[in-house]
């Protein structure tokens, strides 16, 4: 290898973030390899690589021992002295052993070697960006689909949108745009593996922090998410700043800030509540948008009674119970929902 051949090597090292002196180290180790494959050596050897001038040194290490059983590894102490009196036992020796037509194997060794460095380094690289990324949206475009995963390009990397990941009745189709939400980067020897989620609650929480600005500055907090995928949500949010209504924030002038979420979600429907310390406020919030009359708390067991108009039982519960269901796991708190006449009976 010449000199040019070396400075393209310690080019590349740099354009792609890799130690220029690793990957000496590594074409060194490499070298050592291609010298035993091809020249059918048990030696002990060593390659060194001048660093300027690309010429490559092939030695033999040998031991100096009074009794020689491999002549490859060992080598007598009086031969040792041959060579240079100052040799003592137990010394090692180095033995030039270059090949003639060394080089071409060298460097098409040293090819292959940088090769793979460069693609385990921006393996690294991605899997860096991507690991510290985990709970975050990502936008890519649907490149296809296998056996129900959906496989997203997000440009340096590619993510996969998993069956029980995706919001059941949603369609996917090649070259659409989608966000989804990093559940989890995985180190393969393949590279990363980036699996997203359609359904994640964290989706819906950052789907609301890129659309609010003042969730995003912090000023309005989102305290809980619950949320059945392509169904219904429930986000409890609150207000740092007295003057700033939390729920107005998150809706927008018009509604326009929560219809692109419905949108980008295709239609989930979302409930905005504000949340309260007083669990009895909370709940009755939660339950939106029932109005509640009464609300009776059990703080040991974490059980609420919760009143209602009789004519707004049906919307309390919601269909198949979704809306008193959302409202407790929104709360954590379980919801018993009556109606003023249900109650009325049982005092």
């Amino acid at each position: 290898m010449n000199a040019e051949f070396m400075q393209a090597f310690e080019q590349l090292g740099r354009e792609k973030g890799i130690s220029t002196e690793i990957l000496f180290d590594a074409i060194e180790a490499a070298l050592i390899s291609a010298y035993k494959r091809n020249f059918a050596s048990a030696q002990n050897v060593r390659v060194s690589l001048d660093r300027t001038t690309g010429e490559i040194h092939v030695y033999a290490r040998k031991a100096v021992t009074d009794d020689v059983k491999d002549s490859r590894l060992d080598i007598s102490l009086e031969d040792a002295k041959k060579i240079d009196p100052r040799f003592e036992l137990e010394d090692v020796i180095e033995l030039e052993v270059t090949p003639k037509n060394f080089g071409r194997i060298a460097a098409q060794t040293a090819k292959q070697v940088v090769v793979q460095r460069i693609r385990e380094a921006e393996r690294g690289i991605i899997y860096e960006e991507f690991s510290n990324r985990e709970g975050d949206i990502v936008t890519g475009i649907i490149q296809r689909i296998e056996q129900k995963n959906v496989f997203i390009d997000l440009g340096k990397a590619e993510a996969t949108l998993a069956p029980s990941e995706q919001i059941v009745g949603e369609s996917y189709r090649q070259w659409d745009r989608v966000k989804t939400y990093i559940t989890e980067v995985r180190k393969t020897t393949k590279g990363p593996q980036i699996l997203v989620s359609r359904t994640h609650p964290g989706l819906l929480k950052r789907l609301f922090e890129l659309e609010v600005p003042e969730i995003h500055d912090g000023v309005v907090e989102i305290k809980s998410v619950s949320r059945e995928p392509g169904m219904r949500s429930k986000i409890a949010v609150y207000s740092r700043d007295e003057n700033v209504d939390p729920v107005g924030a998150c809706v927008g002038h018009k509604g326009m800030r929560v219809q692109t979420i419905v949108n980008e979600l295709r239609g989930e429907k979302i409930d905005i509540v504000k949340w309260s310390p007083d669990p009895a406020k909370y709940i009755a919030n939660a339950l939106s948008p029932a109005k509640v009359v009464d609300v009776e708390i059990n703080e040991l067991e974490k059980i609420s009674k919760v009143v209602v108009p009789d004519f707004q039982l049906s919307l309390a519960i919601g269909k198949e119970g979704q809306n008193a269901r959302l409202a407790a796991k929104l709360t954590g708190w379980k919801i018993d929902i009556k109606s003023e006449s249900q109650a009325a009976m049982l005092t």
